[in-house]
């Protein structure tokens, strides 16, 4: 991912890092007042790892250790989803063991079987323990990243000559293009559509995606991210989680135990489904990236959910703020000279940055951040305060 910043962006990221701590401290203050109940019945929450490297073995190594406190297991690569020997053997391997299931596919000739045939098979298997496919990854970042691998940018320079239209074609080829050549190739039928992303979920659960996956890592803010995320979902009513990626460009990348669980935590009382940690190898330990820090972190959040259920301590959605962008303002919040849909700049960039980092400031996990969108009109009642770029609020 590119970092193009200016003096600005580092003046907001470095203020939505202090609104990290302070929902932090925030938490604290939550758990402390919960902490005297106990449940025995954990959150309707899916919790667990992404594995993005081969081997079977590994993969069962993997899934022996973590098996007795996370429900979830992601095949995060296509050197097994894509062979079907090593995709049969660790995918029943899982089920056996207790978890979901959610695999990274695409349609490809050198999977050299039928794909089509082989999620009908396992759908008809596994049921419900069979959440989705994890179909590609960071269309939005890529769109606002243009410098990245061109043929994911959907939106080219000169094809679009307004927000609008950027904002059409984004979601056309999304919905008529990428997942029309993946039904005909592999027919997912009511399988879940799962991606991660750091920016343009609005526009990316419109092109037909059940399921963003919030990136957790970089010096990303989460509160913004969540924000984003959070209120793309409450919009359309989709389901929306976060994936704990890489923190540092060095060795080992993963950030240590502590700080994967305060993500986890942050995560959880924000409302997120779906909470999975991406897992690389580089022979930090027999486990990839995770050592026991990181596995004493899962075990802790564990713990955690299952006496602490959202409803009690979080409350109702009806209680948040929307702060309501213009239609199809795709724009990354990454410094007012950041480009909307990475091909404008925009004046008014720069005062709603100061807006949303005002808001999350004040308002902590209490903010959600959506568009000025007529079609779903009918769900701004999620909430209690409407906040709007242009100055105008409903209460």
């Amino acid at each position: 991912m590119s970092q193009k910043r200016n003096q600005f962006l580092a003046l907001f990221v470095g203020a939505l890092l202090v609104v990290s701590l302070l929902g932090y401290i925030w938490i604290s203050k939550e758990n402390e007042a919960a902490s005297q109940k106990t449940y025995s019945v954990s959150p309707d929450i899916f919790v667990g790892v992404e594995m993005a490297y081969d081997g079977v073995e590994d993969a069962k190594n993997l899934i022996n250790r973590i098996k007795g406190y996370t429900n979830l297991f992601v095949i995060g690569t296509p050197d097994i989803t894509h062979n079907v020997t090593k995709l049969d053997e660790v995918s029943q391997y899982a089920i056996d063991a207790g978890l979901n299931l959610i695999l990274f596919m695409y349609p490809t000739e050198e999977a050299a079987f039928d794909q089509a045939q082989w999620l009908a098979d396992a759908r008809d298997k596994w049921g419900d323990r069979f959440l989705g496919v994890y179909a590609y990854d960071e269309w939005g970042g890529h769109q606002v990243d243009g410098d990245r691998t061109d043929w994911k940018k959907l939106v080219k320079e000169g094809k679009a000559s307004s927000y609008t239209e950027a904002a059409n074609i984004y979601v056309h080829r999304l919905r008529n293009e990428v997942f029309s050549y993946y039904e005909e190739n592999m027919d997912t039928g009511n399988l879940k559509r799962f991606t991660a992303d750091y920016a343009l979920y609005w526009f990316t659960y419109e092109g037909g995606y059940d399921v963003l996956l919030a990136e957790f890592g970089w010096n990303h803010s989460r509160p913004l991210n969540i924000a984003l995320v959070r209120g793309a979902a409450t919009m359309q009513n989709k389901d929306w989680g976060a994936i704990i990626t890489w923190t540092e460009q060095n060795e080992p990348h993963i950030g240590s135990g502590n700080e994967l669980y305060y993500d986890m935590i942050l995560a959880y009382l924000s409302g997120a489904k779906y909470i999975v940690v991406f897992n690389y190898p580089n022979l930090v330990s027999p486990y990839g990236l995770l050592t026991e820090e990181h596995f004493d972190a899962l075990q802790r959040f564990w713990s955690y959910v299952k006496s602490h259920p959202l409803h009690e301590i979080y409350g109702s959605e009806s209680k948040r703020t929307a702060y309501v962008l213009p239609k199809d303002y795709g724009w990354a919040f990454r410094g007012s000279l950041d480009k909307v849909w990475g091909l404008w700049t925009d004046t008014q960039s720069e005062q709603i940055g100061k807006d949303v980092d005002y808001l999350l400031h004040t308002n902590h996990l209490g903010v959600d951040i959506i568009y000025d969108d007529p079609k779903y009109y009918p769900a701004l009642g999620n909430y209690s305060k409407l906040i709007f770029w242009n100055g105008t609020t409903i209460e």
